[in-house]
């Protein structure tokens, strides 16, 4: 398909779009398939992006990365889940928690920690949403206590990614201000090894390598430097993770609309059912092309969000994020349900590999944030409405 979305690029990140391309193309939709079916995990892939740099092309170079940053990082799981082998981890490791540790951590944290995620021998999971609390991080009921230097940490996270795999969770709890006696939000590293450190597998109906668990956290005794930079910086250090948490969602979603897209290109450029080609007819062309527009659409607010994030401006990316995230989502499901549509029957066989991606495709809508609440936020931040709540 023409594109004309390398304009805006650097030859720089054409050539990492290209070559990611190329990594993404030899593992395929097969791979990814071929892993769910056998319950395994997406190791040699990970393995291989880590070994050219690709998972920690957002980490600092002094850590072991590649010195980039999200718009980089965004490029990589947008060509990969655009070869149909997209990995959901590197939305946690290197983006929320690999980002949250470079720019609040502490020195040992980050020589602890850094380095590994930057050559995948590290993995990281992220824990924030609760049964109770839902979208509403204020209600969030993960406490940490004090108990001489060390914290305990009591409370329970449900659709938690990848723990089975992870060698930590960064946990969002919440720690009692002393002045105030008001809670606030704070982010500590449990190993999985932790007593305490819980994990019930949750069942799914979507078919992906990555898991969902529900975490339960008894006194998970954890010592003074599990705690990531500043106790009185919670709410900035958890935004610094969550901002690049919707970038990367939005490449998610990009990525698989733009493979469930090109699946129905080519099937509409070659089926032939009366004396041409069935994407020779209107009512099946126009439809493509406008879940093209709308992925190019959600690509180039993907592209402004990384960009303001990646120059320091935490405000602006998070309009931008916000927006990037609910335009993904939405061109995905309509690109995937377009492409379905497109292929007719067809489009519901495992030959073709789009009907899993019906029920994939609703996650950039649901998670991590629902579009409804990004439309709140549109409202409230970027319009200036009052709040219903």
């Amino acid at each position: 398909m023409s594109t004309a979305r390398t304009v805006l690029e650097t030859e720089e990140h054409q050539a990492l779009r290209a070559a990611v391309a190329a990594l993404g193309k030899r593992y395929g939709r097969d791979y990814m398939t071929t892993v769910v079916r056998e319950g395994k995990h997406t190791d040699e892939l990970w393995a291989e992006a880590a070994k050219l740099g690709y998972l920690g092309v957002n980490l600092p170079e002094e850590y072991g990365g590649g010195g980039g940053g999200m718009a980089e990082l965004s490029i990589v799981l947008e060509e990969l889940g655009a070869a149909g082998s997209p990995l959901l981890m590197m939305i946690v490791s290197p983006a929320i928690c690999g980002t949250v540790i470079a720019r609040f951590g502490t020195e040992e944290q980050k020589r602890r920690w850094l380095p590994g995620l930057a050559d995948g021998t590290l993995t990281m999971a992220f824990g924030i949403t609760e049964p109770d609390a839902g979208s509403n991080s204020h209600r969030i009921t993960t406490t940490a206590r004090r108990d001489g230097d060390d914290w305990l940490l009591t409370g329970r996270k449900v659709f938690v990614s990848g723990v089975d795999i992870a060698d930590a969770t960064l946990i969002v709890g919440r720690t009692e201000d002393a002045r105030s006696g008001k809670l606030k939000p704070c982010l500590f590293i449990v190993p999985r090894d932790a007593e305490g450190f819980g994990r019930n597998q949750i069942d799914m109906e979507l078919q992906a390598p990555e898991q969902q668990f529900e975490l339960v956290l008894d006194d998970v005794r954890l010592p003074a430097d599990a705690l990531v930079g500043d106790e009185d910086a919670g709410l900035l250090q958890l935004f610094a993770g969550l901002n690049p948490e919707r970038i990367m969602t939005a490449a998610f979603g990009i990525g698989m609309g733009r493979f469930a897209l090109a699946k129905a290109v080519e099937y509409a450029r070659t089926r032939q059912v009366w004396k041409a080609p069935i994407g020779s007819h209107q009512a099946i062309a126009h439809p493509l092309a406008a879940a093209h527009i709308e992925l190019e659409l959600a690509r180039l607010m993907m592209q402004k969000a990384a960009r303001l994030y990646d120059e320091g401006d935490d405000i602006g990316a998070g309009e931008a994020a916000n927006m990037a995230k609910y335009a993904a989502g939405e061109a995905c499901v309509k690109a995937v349900d377009q492409a379905v549509h497109t292929l007719g029957g067809n489009g519901l066989t495992s030959e073709y590999g789009l009907a899993s991606l019906i029920t994939a495709s609703r996650v950039a809508r649901i998670a991590p944030v629902s579009r409804e609440m990004i439309l709140n936020y549109v409202s409230h931040q970027s319009l200036g409405l009052p709040k219903s709540y």
